[in-house]
């Protein structure tokens, strides 16, 4: 009985040692969440219910101006895509 525990217990421990050991003379390396922080855009891209991209807008001080509209769509269109942003920033 004795010769079957050893030979057990040699078996388990002929593998390597489940545990491994840590180093402590070594601190962790930690990285901050954020490496830079995130300019603010400096323009505003306008889209439609379909996805589309309608117009792009610059921004100038706390306004956007200076909208150039995507070939094939219309002034209407870029109104829609205006009402459409609004809507969604209701949303959230």
């Amino acid at each position: 009985m004795h010769t079957l525990v050893a030979i057990c217990l040699l078996a388990a421990t002929a593998n390597g040692p489940l545990v491994h050991t840590i180093n402590f003379s070594e601190p962790p390396t930690t990285k901050p969440a954020l490496v830079k922080i995130p300019k603010q855009p400096n323009g505003l891209t306008l889209y439609n219910e379909k996805g589309e991209r309608v117009a792009q807008c610059e921004k100038k001080g706390d306004s956007f101006s200076n909208c150039k509209l995507e070939t094939g769509f219309t002034f209407d269109d870029v109104m829609n895509a205006w009402v459409h942003a609004f809507e969604d920033m209701q949303d959230k």
